[in-house]
């Protein structure tokens, strides 16, 4: 078997059965290519009979190859300012395979900009167009990345893909936007050239020439043209004059930024020009009589003196100032003044006063101050973070700077809950108030002025978390709980420190009586006591009453453990008598174990002491 136009043999007959096999691969898309029809020609020998017999092999297609596009990335470049509906046509995507198994459609990755129209060519081809669904804005999104999708009708179907890169291109939509529309600054008279005023700052969010910025003035007047200078590219504004306060104390300009293509915004610049004490006071004198009769009544106006400063303010006052130490006494000089009359004798007297001046000061108008009267604010249990719960009002008669007030919370029950402004006294809520928040908060507040020394006051605000008063079991008077509790330790304090002195009191009188009623004790069981009711003549008894002659003195020492002044001893007392001339002297007992000592009379006058032994019964002494 012979081919009539391939030199490759891709099928060939079997000898022994007669059948047709396949030797060689078949790729239809490689022997064909994109001829609809694809067959193979063959010629069939044989030989007994000889026959010549033509074979024609007809290749079918199956889906074996996948849709590709010429390139993987796609770019495009669309302006921002593109209208919606603006298309874009696509690459179109190629697939060997023929018929069903070629290609069928288009898909789009899901997005908010565009979608993808699909149209069949006259050869009945697939083709994709981009189509702009939403306008374009770079300052958002300057590009993305889309999926587009090739699929074949195959079983199952085939796809492939490429990337869709779209690059957003600026166009100039912004113009510039200022920081703020109102810049104000205040700027002394005397300031030297070339110091900064201020610096204006606009953007643009455009790219490239369409976000470059630049300054200038306008409406400006002659003099603020020589005053003021800006830099066009900084927008910084410096002094390029010397500014008069008393000539001008106001300006007022623009400054436009503009972008590459010329989009313009502008801002509004406020100058304060403030005074500076550069000018002396001129003295203007007026005469209404010239000359004066020397008949003129005493009173009579004779001229009038003006003073002028062209200053303002303080500048145009004269003031003298003293610095006093402390702990002065009444009457000591604290500073003099001194002024030049030129008239004679009554009318060129001098006389001084002192003009009560400003003192500063900052009297609370809501709510009263501390001890005055009480205020309750009831703040709801719902109130959020930032919620306005109160307001502390205050005024000062001052002017300028002492006038100037300011708020803070010195104690608060719970000090993160509550804030106050800085300068509107607004109370608000720092967080949301939660159920385990005390019921009852306290807050005292401060308003201090700016005088110098400033001066301040304070107040408390009672607020109470509750929707409402049924809510409350008992509404006591705030304002006296934190008295109540002081009062009430100092109470504590003292019937603590009475029960104490009391209980002592009581202790020590029972042992004093428990002292007294103590019976001395005997030496020994059985032993006599000295009879208090008999006592020989020139003798004493032990207790302190004493029967001696008058001409003896004695004294008499008792130790505390005796109840009793007795002198007990262990024999009879008729056997242990001492006469007055007699001498007592050192006995020791075993039994008794302690020693009387006596002394020998010096001839001056007896004198006798006894000393009682370890037992403690008493010592006395006779001279």
């Amino acid at each position: 078997m012979e081919t009539e136009d391939s030199a490759r043999r891709y099928c060939d007959i079997n000898v022994s059965s007669g059948n047709l096999v396949v030797v060689e691969t078949i790729d239809r898309e490689e022997i064909c290519g994109s001829r609809i029809s694809c067959a193979l020609h063959y010629e069939l020998v044989l030989e007994n009979p000889l026959e010549v017999h033509r074979i024609t092999l007809q290749i079918e297609d199956v889906n074996d190859n996948a849709p590709v596009f010429p390139n993987e990335r796609i770019g495009f470049e669309i302006t921002e300012s593109a209208d919606k509906g603006e298309r874009f046509p696509l690459e179109e995507a190629h697939d060997l395979d023929m018929g069903r198994n070629a290609v069928q459609g288009y898909s789009l990755e899901t997005n908010e900009h565009f979608l993808l129209s699909v149209q069949e060519n006259a050869d009945g081809g697939k083709s994709a167009t981009l189509v702009l669904e939403k306008e374009l804005d770079r300052e958002k999104q300057k590009d993305m990345n889309l999926i587009l999708t090739a699929f074949d009708g195959g079983n199952p179907p085939k796809s492939g893909t490429a990337l869709i890169h779209v690059t957003v291109l600026d166009a100039n939509d912004n113009i510039p936007v200022f920081t703020q529309p109102v810049y104000r600054v205040s700027l002394a008279e005397n300031t030297p050239l070339g110091t900064e005023v201020i610096t204006v700052s606009a953007t643009d969010a455009d790219d490239g020439a369409n976000g470059d910025v630049t300054y200038e003035l306008s409406r400006l007047s002659d003099k603020s043209i020589k005053l003021f200078s800006l830099d066009k590219i900084t927008g910084q504004i410096t002094v390029s004059g010397n500014l008069d306060y008393e000539d001008e104390k106001y300006f007022e300009m623009r400054v436009q930024a503009k972008d590459g293509p010329g989009l313009v915004s502008s801002a509004k610049i406020i100058i304060d020009i403030t005074d500076v004490n550069d000018n002396e006071p001129r003295i203007i004198l007026k005469s209404l009589n010239d000359p004066i009769p020397e008949n003129s009544v005493a009173g009579t106006e004779v001229a009038i003196i003006n003073v002028q400063d062209k200053d303002s303010g303080d500048n145009r006052q004269q003031s003298y100032t003293a610095y006093v130490m402390e702990n002065n006494k009444p009457g000591t000089s604290i500073s003099s003044v001194s002024a030049r009359d030129p008239d004679w004798r009554q009318n060129g007297t001098v006389v001084y006063s002192l003009v009560a001046g400003e003192i500063n000061g900052a009297p609370i108008l809501y709510p009263a101050p501390e001890g005055k009267s009480l205020m309750t604010e009831m703040v709801p249990k719902a109130a959020l973070s930032g919620s306005l719960l109160s307001k502390v009002i205050a005024v000062d008669a001052d002017s300028g700077q002492n006038a100037w007030l300011s708020y803070q919370i010195l104690k608060s029950t719970d000090p993160g809950l509550f804030s106050i402004g800085l300068h509107s006294g607004e109370i608000r809520a720092q967080r949301d108030v939660a159920e385990s928040d005390s019921m009852k908060q306290t807050l005292v507040i401060s308003v201090k002025d700016n005088g110098q020394p400033p001066l301040s006051a304070t107040c408390s605000v009672y607020l109470l978390i509750s929707d409402n008063l049924a809510e409350v079991p008992e509404l006591k008077d705030m304002t006296y709980e934190e008295n109540n509790s002081k009062l009430t330790f100092y109470l504590i304090i003292a019937l603590v420190s009475v029960s104490t002195f009391f209980l002592t009191f009581i202790i020590l009188i029972l042992a004093v009586r428990f002292c007294h009623r103590r019976k001395p004790r005997l030496l020994f069981d059985g032993a006599v006591a000295i009879p208090s009711a008999y006592l020989p003549p020139n003798y004493a008894e032990v207790e302190g009453a004493g029967t001696l002659r008058s001409s003896y003195n004695y004294d008499t020492y008792l130790t505390t453990g005796s109840r009793t002044s007795d002198f007990k001893f262990i024999t009879s007392y008729n056997d242990a008598t001492l006469t007055a001339a007699g001498t007592l002297k050192k006995v020791q007992d075993e039994t008794l174990a302690a020693s009387l000592i006596t002394l020998n009379n010096t001839g001056e006058g007896d004198e006798v002491r006894l000393f009682a032994s370890p037992l403690g019964c008493g010592v006395f002494a006779v001279s």
